[in-house]
């Protein structure tokens, strides 16, 4: 059973943290800790310095490109300074300039006058607007914090799921040594980010992994940088459970089953474990079937397809 902690939304971003984390220049003021952002959305301030001040979003960071340059540079000096007092006063977060522009004088002044922090960046407007939307996506996204183990298996995301004792460590390990990279151990952060489910680990213990009867080890160091990734879609979960015999388990694949973390279903296996089985094996199988799956290729439906063929 998928053991998941409280959902939480994503933190608050401070505007401090997103400067920093997305490579932009402050030009003019000063980042107050309080500052923060609540959506993903960027605006394009150009319909309110036109004059259409309906709809438009004052807790967005502002993202001013060539376009509202020009069209300011085409005001006279009180036109602009008044269509800039009319953004800035709107209490929001920051003014970012992409490609470099330059801020005009009555800008810098009108930056002061509210406290509007003003930035620069050299990256082209519409890379600098993705960016920022995908940072903002991440930080803000709707999280949720699992118990397992999540390994990117011949390029497939599998969380390794079950009661403490029963291999998923272990497992994992077997599955390193095969070439296979570790995303997190014990403690999985998931996030979801549009209708897909991201694992990552928490930073404290990102790249470490418990071992029963050895202990802590640091896999990045042991293995090397190629054992390891950040993040990974979560695309399957395997959960781990001791073999009985009173349990009928599936042997053909007929029976789909999901596991719905934050909203979303995820293919689910369950995976008996009896002394004698090489489970790191039968997960890198699982996973390469999988990836089969998502590249149009079922192999049941492929011999039900056999069968019927050989009876007419």
């Amino acid at each position: 059973m998928l053991e998941e902690k409280e959902e939480r939304e994503g933190e608050l971003v401070q505007v401090a943290s997103l400067i920093a984390d997305c490579g932009v220049e402050l030009v003019q003021g000063e980042l107050a800790h309080e500052m923060f952002l609540t959506t993903v959305n960027v605006n394009r301030p150009g319909l309110l310095l036109a004059g259409f001040a309906d709809y438009f979003g004052e807790s967005r960071v502002q993202v001013m490109g060539n376009a509202e340059y020009y069209y300011l540079a085409s005001c006279s000096k009180e036109e602009r300074y008044s269509k800039l007092d009319t953004l800035f006063r709107r209490k929001i977060p920051c003014v970012i300039l992409s490609k470099n522009v330059e801020p005009f004088e009555e800008m810098l002044e009108i930056s002061k006058k509210y406290n509007v922090p003003l930035f620069k960046s050299n990256k082209l407007t519409s890379q600098l607007v993705n960016d920022i939307v995908t940072y903002l996506n991440r930080k803000l996204a709707l999280s949720t914090a699992v118990h397992g183990v999540l390994i990117e298996v011949s390029g497939i995301g599998v969380l390794i799921t079950g009661y403490s004792g029963m291999g998923k460590s272990e497992t994992a390990m077997e599955l390193i040594h095969r070439g296979h990279r570790l995303i997190a151990d014990d403690n999985v952060v998931a996030k979801r980010i549009q209708d897909e489910i991201i694992g990552t680990s928490p930073d404290t213990i990102r790249h470490f992994m418990e071992i029963r009867g050895v202990g802590i080890i640091d896999v990045r160091s042991m293995f090397g940088v190629g054992s390891v990734l950040k993040e990974k879609s979560i695309d399957l979960v395997i959960e781990l459970q001791v073999w009985r015999s009173d349990i009928e388990y599936d042997r053909l694949g007929l029976d789909s089953k999901f596991e719905e973390i934050l909203g979303v279903k995820i293919p689910k296996l369950t995976m008996p474990v009896m002394p004698g089985r090489n489970l790191a094996i039968v997960v890198e199988v699982a996973a390469r079937n999988e990836r089969l799956k998502k590249l149009g290729f079922n192999a049941v439906e492929q011999l039900l397809s056999n069968v019927h063929f050989g009876e007419d």
